[in-house]
């Protein structure tokens, strides 16, 4: 999957009427999970996709501590939408990551989390998803 193939199926999950909505929002997940991440994971989740998705990943100032409240509070902010959508679009963006990434690499980081991120990962791998 290219960068174009990428965004193009994240405009279509997330219902984004523009490509530039798609990328603010890939860019707002992707940053904020690479913050949350150690480098090292962060770098290992990126490599199988497309440069340009990985970048957000790989440049995120990695292996701080919040919460998955935080998470969402920042995703939202990064993607200007409230709390709820940002939720919806991170499971959406985290699903489609899931199809990506090579087995077993999503689950090392879903594992690595706290608990309470247990929602972005709600769709990953599941047979019908809400888009």
């Amino acid at each position: 999957m290219d960068y174009s193939e990428f965004i193009g199926e994240v405009q279509h999950r997330i219902e984004a009427g523009d490509m530039g909505t798609a990328v603010r929002n890939t860019r707002a997940v992707l940053t904020t999970l690479g913050e949350r991440l150690q480098a090292d994971e962060a770098a290992d989740l990126a490599s199988p996709l497309p440069g340009e998705i990985g970048y957000y990943l790989r440049d995120a100032d990695s292996g701080q501590r919040f919460d998955h409240a935080e998470f969402l509070e920042r995703v939202a902010d990064r993607a200007g939408v409230d709390e709820g959508e940002a939720e919806v679009r991170a499971q959406a963006i985290v699903a489609l990551l899931g199809e990506i990434v090579p087995g077993g690499e999503l689950d090392d980081v879903e594992g690595g989390l706290p608990a309470d991120y247990e929602p972005l990962f709600e769709f990953v791998g599941a047979e019908e998803t809400p888009w």
